[in-house]
């Protein structure tokens, strides 16, 4: 006599297992909207509260005093800065963005070229949509040292360069080898992703907190990528 198919127990305990998996992706979209709910209301509140009063204050101090017009330092700086402000341009980011992709496919890592692309894409895009939703003006308090159109916050020189750099750096860690490659890597690039940020202050084209506001997504948008890597990889 026939023993009975151990089919339908392993079919239970699959099912089982996949109910126990916990829905990654749901909660990366979840913390995503939460994430962006956050920078909106910070947007709003800083626009009417306290926040302003140290906006004002920490952009004055880059100011000769009683000459808002004259920025701090040697004649030379504000296009010293200029260049390091275009760093986190959208043409640079973008030629950053396309070599490293190109790098990485040319490396056999298509998944993680893909992931470059779709992240710093994906985070360009978010950015845009809470300047729009917010739709904050520039600073006024100051002459402003280089022309901008678009809304103030949050800066996206600063969240966007936070996007690309920071994310490179942390998809580039299965590349680089050996943990000084690592920290250096990841340092140059919170290097760069700093004085961007201080070089958009400093020419007046943003607010302090326009530029905390995209160092704060960009980081929490980084790292969420890095998440989706790190469990890619665990499946693989």
């Amino acid at each position: 006599m026939a023993s009975p198919s151990p089919e339908p127990v392993v079919e239970l305990k699959s099912e089982a297992a996949a109910s126990r998996r916990i829905p990654w992706p749901i909660f990366a979209l979840g913390a995503v909207a939460l994430l962006l709910l956050g920078l909106i209301g910070f947007g709003r509140e800083v626009m009417e509260g306290d926040v302003a009063e140290l906006d004002r204050a920490i952009m004055l101090a880059m100011r000769v005093p009683g000459h808002p017009q004259q920025p701090l330092g040697p004649h030379w700086l504000p296009s010293a800065v200029r260049d390091v402000t275009a760093l986190g341009s959208s043409t640079v980011l973008t030629m950053v963005v396309l070599v490293t992709a190109a790098f990485l496919a040319l490396k056999g890592r298509f998944r993680s070229a893909v992931l470059v692309i779709a992240a710093t894409t994906l985070g360009a895009l978010a950015v845009t949509l809470v300047k729009v939703l917010i739709a904050r003006a520039r600073p006024d308090l100051v002459q402003q040292l280089m022309q901008e159109a678009s809304s103030s916050f949050p800066s996206g020189h600063a969240a966007n360069s936070a996007i690309v750099y920071l994310t490179l750096a942390t998809l580039l860690f299965p590349v680089v080898r050996g943990w000084r490659m690592r920290g250096f890597v990841l340092a140059v690039a919170m290097l760069l992703v700093g004085l961007i940020g201080i070089s958009r202050v400093y020419l007046g084209v943003h607010w302090p907190s326009d530029v905390l506001a995209g160092w704060a997504f960009g980081s929490c948008w980084a790292l969420l990528w890095w998440g989706v890597e790190l469990r890619m990889f665990r499946k693989s």
